[in-house]
């Protein structure tokens, strides 16, 4: 893996590696990679899994559990970290979500409205407390970088994406409102990846998940980002190149995002003889 050294001397903390399949994870070792130390945190239910261990020791990083939902937590997890990396925060990656709804398989007619509370708290409040907890400590630096990932769902309508749709609309309204006052208070930068399907844990276990993946795939001139991709993505965004980006939904989708239809997928409804073709 090459290694421009981006991030060298920069302090993060990343957020949401469950398993090798993470985007999280891939950040992980990319940040390493690039020159980083950083902490990994997730929940104390996600620890129970325990493959976040083993990233720890490829990447010599500490593991600090915590409840992204509770201000306490955040509030150690940010003390902690700054005394482990030495200094302030220069980066942090916000890769979490989750919806009891999707998980249960609720239609989205019938929400649970409990859950629905759930999915917004976990996937989308839980930014907007990463972010005043660091700025009542002042734990990130001056023109540090925070990214967090989205899904272009936020914009259109996925029939099975269910409240995870409203979740990454929250995620992204909070990019850009939080993304302007901690702009003019020390210049900490703000943004949002809107991320191709990715077969993540989590992404699998959305109904029609191979659906989604293989129209993307056939939609996007470059077919579908993977998770290398969106950890490249993520190391200019964290880098100092990227110091006069903030509040922006960056589409890592291979140019989905720009589409109407492409020809594969005309080819393969004409093929298919499922059009009027007359």
């Amino acid at each position: 893996m090459e290694s421009y050294n981006l991030l060298k001397g920069k302090r993060g903390i990343i957020f949401g590696a469950l398993d090798e399949n993470s985007i999280a994870w891939k950040v992980a070792l990319r940040a390493k990679n690039e020159g980083a130390k950083f902490v990994l945190s997730n929940s104390p239910l996600a620890l129970r899994k325990k493959d976040i261990f083993d990233l720890a020791k490829q990447t010599d990083a500490q593991v600090i559990a915590a409840d992204i939902t509770e201000i306490s937590e955040l509030e150690d997890l940010f003390e902690e970290s700054m005394q482990l990396l030495g200094g302030k925060i220069d980066f942090i990656l916000h890769s979490v979500g989750m919806s009891p709804n999707v998980r249960k398989n609720i239609p989205y007619t019938d929400l649970d409205y409990d859950y629905l509370n759930k999915t917004l708290d976990v996937s989308a409040i839980s930014l907007h407390k990463v972010l005043a907890v660091a700025k009542k400590l002042d734990a990130i630096s001056e023109s540090g970088s925070v990214v967090t990932l989205s899904y272009i769902a936020a914009q259109r309508t996925f029939s099975s994406y269910s409240d995870m749709a409203h979740a990454k609309s929250v995620l992204e309204s909070i990019v850009r409102q939080f993304g302007y006052h901690y702009g003019v208070a020390k210049k900490v930068r703000i943004n949002s990846i809107s991320q191709s399907p990715t077969k993540t844990t989590a992404g699998t276990g959305v109904s029609g998940f191979n659906a989604f993946f293989n129209y993307a795939d056939s939609m996007s001139p470059l077919g579908n980002a993977d998770a290398d991709s969106c950890a490249n993505t993520c190391m200019f965004l964290f880098s100092d190149l990227s110091k006069m980006i903030t509040m922006q939904n960056i589409y890592n989708d291979g140019g989905f995002s720009s589409m109407g239809i492409s020809n594969k997928l005309i080819n393969q409804y004409i093929d298919c003889g499922c059009g009027d073709e007359e």
